[in-house]
């Protein structure tokens, strides 16, 4: 496998067209190229710049094999890596603008038993270009004359993206990058499901995107029935974290709450949410689960989900149940690519 260019930002890029022995204006050329989405082998460089190129560089590290669109308008995406791995994405249209949800690892060693991402473990991190590039290529399809046509992220996918730091970080300065595609930090959403030392390190980088972690219970002990890492970190541990990024930051924090038959939503669940939460900069997003057949878990259905948001608004919490999307297509992280695995043997 050839080297991604989507890795170098622009001072990188600038400093690889001298290195061919060209001037600086061609990185500027390559630049717009990349951005737009397009292939090395497609864009308006001199023909012996581009052969030096690919002779070292991957022409389309992130491809589009197949697309699902679901009656909702949500569209979900299989894209093959260079090396043949496989990754899924999510475009999700709102009236406010469209939300892709990208993946930053290929699988996931997490565990989470909720989730179709971790069935097959983790194959490898992506690169912090091969993130970009699923970005650029869905970004292409959607701008339609505009400046953008994907105008949120969140990095919900496949992969926990803190156990992926070094690129997910480097990513979201390029993203966020004037030089690149240049989404607003405050638009950029980070899921993780509770990697303590990493948050500490997030709230470091001065990026001040949305930190969203993956609660799911009330308490350590229930946790870890669906979450292993609940092993290492309690929840007690979690808060304080999140703490210290909003004091960082600034920026309100956000827990995804499953809702799981007999599991986490009853009204003793609701009543210790509010006591874990209550006075706390921080938002509650519920969320409707997307069941997985390889998975023995069941959702909660709608009449018990919205009566479990009554308890949490009417104790004081500020929360929202999740508008389901693409559930006609397999919407949950993991499934797409989960199955094209499995029909693929």
């Amino acid at each position: 496998m050839k080297k991604i260019i989507q890795d170098l930002n622009y001072s990188q890029l600038e400093k690889l067209i001298e290195e061919y022995g060209e001037k600086k204006f061609r990185a500027q050329q390559l630049n717009v190229g990349l951005t737009r989405g397009g292939k090395i082998s497609g864009i308006n460089i001199p023909a012996a710049l581009r052969e030096k190129i690919l002779r070292d560089y991957e022409d389309e590290p992130v491809k589009i094999i197949d697309t699902l669109a679901s009656s909702d308008g949500t569209e979900k995406y299989l894209f093959r890596l260079a090396d043949g791995n496989i990754i899924e994405g999510v475009l999700m249209k709102y009236k406010y603008g469209n939300t892709q949800c990208v993946s930053t690892q290929v699988g996931c060693r997490m565990g989470c038993k909720f989730c179709a991402s971790t069935l097959g473990g983790r194959a490898r991190d992506l690169s912090s270009g091969e993130i970009l590039s699923q970005v650029l290529v869905v970004n292409a399809l959607h701008a339609n004359g505009r400046e953008r046509g994907v105008t949120n992220i969140v990095l919900m996918g496949s992969g926990e993206p803190l156990d992926n730091y070094q690129n997910v970080v480097k990513f979201l300065k390029d993203v966020t990058s004037p030089d690149g595609i240049n989404i607003s930090a405050r638009n950029i959403s980070l899921s993780t499901c509770g990697l303590v030392d990493k948050m500490y390190d997030l709230a470091e980088e001065g990026l001040p995107i949305n930190l969203t972690v993956s609660l799911h219970s009330t308490t350590d002990e229930e946790r870890v029935r669906t979450m292993p890492v609940a092993k290492k970190w309690k929840i007690s541990e979690i808060l304080t974290a999140c703490e210290n990024y909003f004091n960082k930051t600034g920026r309100r924090y956000i827990f995804e709450y499953a809702l799981i038959e007999g599991e986490n939503c009853d009204e003793k669940h609701a009543q210790q949410l509010i006591a874990l939460l209550k006075g706390k900069p921080c938002h509650v997003n519920l969320i409707r689960l997307n069941e997985v057949s390889e998975r023995e878990l069941s959702a909660a259905d709608e009449k018990h989900a919205y009566r479990f948001l009554g308890l949490l608004e009417k104790g004081g919490l500020s929360a929202t149940l999740r508008r389901r999307t693409g559930a006609d297509i397999g919407g949950a992280c993991g499934q797409l690519r989960a199955s094209y695995l499995i029909n693929k043997e």
